[in-house]
């Protein structure tokens, strides 16, 4: 150890200036002893030979840099001289060895031979009970137990006031003694011991003093035990009659009471105190101590009187008495109490008379031990003496706590208290960790200048979600009662302190911390009442996300939520809206900002303040509010869809969104034909569908299934009047139909009986249905067959059953009065587009009499007819379904087309049987064309529906040509030589028949669709001729492109004829 003088010495035992003035104390006490020894003191010779020794240790103590080191030299001090207690000198003859092997034997030499009274008036002078107690404690337990009975024995024999102090706080700090307290003197002085005692057997030192003479007063029984505990009781037997201070009266029976409260059967289970009623009573001592003058810790600092009032409330049972003590150590309460109980309430309800930390610890602790011994009654089977003796110091107890109820403390200075719990955290004391919540949630302390310090130095302490909520709590209470400038610099440094120790949260904390705000604030979060949070937020959110869209990886996802996650503690809907807003308009960045999203699932905290019958989730409000209607591009709609999707179906995190919430907001609002939004709901709808139920019951049950399958069917029977709606009426366009399609078969399919509360629920709920579209076009109920199941036929027009043999088990016929007589082809037409499987059920289930022409002639004329009247209506995925229809009639030979010589200028010797199908469809074509172009169509269809009519019949042709290609297989390995000439041939017929199509139609510029496929049949044509490799190909090629040319020329628009022209004219090239 390092000395004041500087230097240092090895151990306690060591010799340096400090020894040697200890050294000087002895030698004049022992000369103010003779001609007696210094080990045959008395102890009414102290006061006389004591000075020296004292004066010696006040010399140390000067030298001492610190209260620390003057403390440890005390310790020195007295472990010294309790060696030199126990190890006299030993005899001459072992010197030569002592030198070597004992490390006490220098000082040993240099302190005389004393014996116990100069120990216990030392331990008094120096005012050290628990150092006297940590030495003691380390003994061996049979010297340490015989040297707390000198102790005893000592204090009983001409007892002063001083005496009586040293017992009473030895018996204190013995309960309060924890073990693991040991320092480097205590851990010497043990060693010593303990060496001393297995090398040889002690002296007189180390024996047990004398038993204590029996005293006729019941309250000096022997005592049932000999453990510590009970010395204890035994030296309180002996001395009680000479304490007669009040203030000392109320030590003992405190430090009796708690003996039999903590350290016997009556302790009760661990049930620590409430910490806000721990605090008030270490407030409490701290209080008392610093207003009584005659307490030890009266000038001892805060942070010294707060531990030692911790040490006080944390007793740890060292032992436990036997039932048989416990009862006599009752019985000796019981009577203490009656002998002294009187005065100390006369004494304690004296006006005169101030609260001291004895007399509060004795109120205390006797209304513990009241606690306790009514519940030790209740749990124990008690003998009837046992009874006896327990209700009559609980009767004697209640007597004395009711005439002293009374005397209170007065009321704490919430300053002391709030000092007081900030020493706990900052020393991290007991309980430090509970206190923070105390601290953290008492508005009264907070935002004092000590508060913020405190905050700031001991943040990790605070680095709990709980703890972080009460912050912002009070933060944000503050805020709203004080506005001035000063409060808003503290509230700004108590924002900055509080934002450090949410970032150091988990994840899953701050989600936490953030779910709280939403429940306490709303969207607006922290910024609602905190105006600080607001300054320089926009910058920092636009800095932030600047970062973060510029830095897209898995590596930068961490910071990129760590970042996101301190914002939206913020100010959560700003934030939200600024990732939607940047998913949307940021090409590619989506799908990493929906994983920074993902990382909070505290955004699907549902909101109720606009409509409380129709809750929704933060995230789908901000989404909607910033970017809903603001979609200007497709690209930004498919980013927004594909954004959409990663909430329903992220790849590792909980969803955010469902399904039924997704539909609730971004469908159900708008599915109305004149809804701008309408296209954008249906492929949200459409995509919402395609994913699984987690549960047992599908999510479309919690969007009103039928009603929205109405809303589907009433959208789809507007498109029987699409090319006459109003031009400045909304509506979805052709392309939207199919989707439209889907979205019905795909509600069809979940849709289930199992999905209504019960069955008759489900069959009145398409009975509604089925009357509801029973008002639409007829069609559309023919999509639901697979919802109506067996409760419904198919209702089509009679018509229908004229030209097909439909089962009336399953069929029914309605009068419908557009569909006279004749119309039964254009019914079986439509019926034909509803869905592939109704396809083949309608080409099943046609009757054409193929043995009769004219039946034949009137079909295939009718035919053209009605597929003219179906074509402009009819959606992409329809037409394909007819052109089915075509090509299956056209190979079964029902369907009769003659194919004209209009463009053949020779007659071709080619086998052209496998392509008939083919040619034929391509006329087919071009006799519709020739009759929706005749004057008694002119005036049918308005000049939009001509592009999607041109769309259609191109789309058919790039089918066509596909067909073509797949039957003629690859030109550079024909099946057989002619092939190439034949497909050669039928390009040549599509292309005439294409530019004959091109010729009849309006000029509203429908020639960008023709253009392309007239290019693509010409490509092809040059692919097959090029391979032809008969010896006259080059004259077939040669004629061709001016034949070719020849009818281009005669186009009249100029753009398509322009273009052509120069593809011909690279032909052979």
């Amino acid at each position: 150890a390092v000395r004041g003088n500087g230097v240092s010495r090895a151990g306690p035992w060591g010799v340096c200036e400090e020894t040697a003035i200890l050294h000087g104390g002895f030698l004049l006490a022992a000369r103010l002893t003779q001609p007696r020894p210094l080990r045959e003191l008395r102890k009414a010779d102290w006061p006389r030979v004591g000075p020296p020794i004292t004066d010696a240790l006040g010399e140390i103590g000067a030298l001492c840099p610190s209260p620390l080191q003057h403390s440890l030299w005390k310790e020195e001090a007295m472990a010294i001289v309790w060696a030199k207690v126990l190890l006299p000198a030993p005899p001459a003859a072992s010197l030569d060895q002592g030198w070597k092997e004992d490390g006490f034997f220098s000082m040993g030499r240099m302190i005389p031979d004393v014996n116990h009274t100069i120990l216990f008036e030392l331990v008094k002078a120096l005012s050290e009970p628990r150092l006297f107690v940590r030495l003691l404690m380390a003994l061996p337990q049979d010297v340490c137990q015989s040297q707390l009975e000198h102790l005893v024995e000592y204090i009983a024999s001409e007892t002063s006031p001083s005496d009586i102090r040293l017992f009473l706080d030895v018996w204190w700090e013995l309960m309060k003694h924890k073990e693991g307290e040991e320092d480097t003197t205590v851990s010497a002085f043990s060693a010593l011991i303990r060496q001393h005692e297995c090398e040889s057997s002690l002296d007189d030192g180390l024996q047990p003093p004398k038993r204590f003479k029996g005293d006729p007063d019941p309250l000096s029984d022997p005592p049932a035990a000999t453990s510590l505990l009970m010395v204890l009781i035994e030296g309180l037997k002996q001395i009680y009659g000479c304490i007669a201070l009040p203030r000392m009266k109320c030590y003992a029976l405190a430090n009796l009471a708690e003996l039999l409260s903590v350290f016997t059967e009556l302790e009760p289970e661990s049930s620590p105190l409430p910490v806000a009623e721990y605090l008030e009573k270490i407030s409490t001592m701290v209080s008392l101590w610093t207003g009584d003058t005659e307490s030890t810790y009266h000038h001892r600092g805060l942070d010294e009187k707060v531990r030692e009032a911790e040490r006080s409330m944390s007793l740890l049972s060292m032992a436990k008495l036997s039932r048989e003590e416990l009862f006599v150590g009752l019985e000796f309460l019981s009577s203490l109490l009656h002998a002294w109980g009187e005065e100390l309430q006369g004494t304690l309800n004296s006006s005169e008379e101030k609260l001291c930390y004895e007399s509060y610890r004795l109120l205390d602790t006797l209304t513990t031990l009241g606690k306790n011994l009514a519940c030790f009654s209740e749990a124990k089977d008690l003998g009837e003496d046992e009874t006896r003796v327990v209700l009559k110091l609980t009767q004697i107890s209640k007597d004395f706590l009711k005439i002293s109820a009374s005397l209170k403390s007065k009321d704490l200075d919430t300053s002391l208290v709030s000092s007081v719990a900030m020493t706990i955290i900052e020393q991290k004391l007991d309980r430090h960790v509970e206190m923070c919540s105390i601290f953290a949630s008492e508005k009264a302390w907070a935002f004092s200048r000590d508060w913020l310090d405190c905050l700031v130095k001991n943040k990790a302490l605070f680095q709990k979600p709980e703890l972080v909520l009460k912050l912002l709590e009070m933060l944000v209470s503050f805020a709203m009662l004080h506005q001035d400038k000063e409060a808003q610099e503290l509230q700004r440094q108590a924002t900055k302190a509080i934002v450090e120790c949410y970032n150091e949260l988990s994840l899953t904390d701050k989600n936490q911390v953030i779910s709280s705000i939403l429940v306490s604030w709303g969207g607006r979060g922290l910024s609602l009442n905190l105006q600080v949070v607001m300054e320089g937020f926009q910058e920092d959110l636009n800095v932030t996300f600047n970062q973060i869209t510029n830095s897209v990886s898995n590596e930068g996802l961490t910071r990129a939520v760590a970042s996101v996650a301190r914002l939206t503690l913020m100010y959560p809907e700003a934030t939200v809206k600024q990732v939607c807003n940047l998913a949307v308009v940021n090409l590619g960045a989506h799908q990493f900002l929906a994983q920074i999203l993902c990382s909070f699932p505290v955004l699907s905290f549902l909101e109720t303040h606009d409509d409380p019958s129709r809750p929704r989730s933060l995230l789908l409000r901000c989404l909607e509010e910033a970017v809903w209607g603001r979609l200007s591009t497709a690209r930004e709609e498919e980013q927004f869809l594909e954004f959409l999707a990663f909430f329903m179906q992220p790849s590792s995190a909980t969803p955010l969104a469902s399904p039924a919430e997704v539909t609730k907001t971004f469908v159900l609002p708008y599915l109305k034909s004149d809804s701008v939004h309408i296209e954008l709901s249906l492929q949200i709808l459409s995509k919402v569908l395609g994913i699984q139920s987690c549960s047992g019951e599908h999510w479309i049950k919690s969007c009103h299934p039928f009603p929205l399958l109405l809303s589907l069917c009433k959208l789809l029977d507007g498109y029987t009047k699409y090319w006459h709606q109003p031009r400045d009426q909304l509506f979805p366009s052709l392309e939207t139909k199919d989707l439209i399609l889907d979205i019905i078969c795909q509600l069809c399919e979940v849709v289930r009986p199992e999905t209504a509360p019960s069955p008759e629920l489900w069959v009145q709920s398409l009975a509604w249905l089925h009357r509801k579209v029973a008002l639409l076009d007829w069609t559309v109920g023919l999509r639901l067959k697979k919802l109506y199941g067996d409760h419904f036929k198919n209702e089509v027009p009679a018509t229908l059953f004229e030209i097909c043999t439909l089962p009336e088990d399953e069929w029914t016929s309605q009068p419908l009065p557009a569909y006279g007589p004749g119309s039964g082809l254009l019914a079986w037409m439509e019926c034909c587009c509803v869905s592939t499987a109704l396809r083949e059920t309608m080409l099943t289930l046609l009757t054409v009499n193929v043995d009769n022409p004219e039946e034949v002639n009137l079909f295939s004329k009718g035919f053209l007819v009605a597929l003219i009247q179906v074509l402009p209506w009819c959606s992409h995925s329809e037409w394909k379904r007819l052109a089915h229809v075509v090509e299956n009639l056209l190979q079964r030979q029902i369907l009769h087309v003659p194919y004209t010589l209009e463009y053949v200028q020779y007659m071709p010797l080619l086998n052209l049987r496998p392509f008939a199908c083919y040619l034929q469809f391509s006329v087919l074509f071009l006799r519709g064309f020739q009759l929706l172009c005749s004057s008694s169509c002119s005036t049918w269809l308005p000049a939009e529906a001509w592009f999607h009519v041109v769309q259609l019949y191109c789309s058919s042709l790039t089918d066509l040509l596909g067909s073509v290609k797949s039957i003629a297989g690859s030109p550079s390995h024909p099946e057989d030589r002619t092939s190439t000439q034949e497909v050669s041939f039928i390009c040549i017929q599509m292309f005439c028949h294409l530019l004959h199509v091109a010729a009849m139609l309006p000029e509203q510029g429908c020639s960008e669709p023709l253009v392309v496929v007239a290019l693509e049949i010409l490509s092809q044509y040059e692919v097959f001729s090029s391979a032809d490799t008969s010896p006259s190909n080059m004259l077939h090629r040669a004629n061709e492109r001016h034949f070719l040319e020849s009818i281009t020329d005669n186009v009249s628009d100029k753009e398509l004829r322009g273009t052509l022209l120069q593809k011909l004219s690279k032909l052979g090239a």
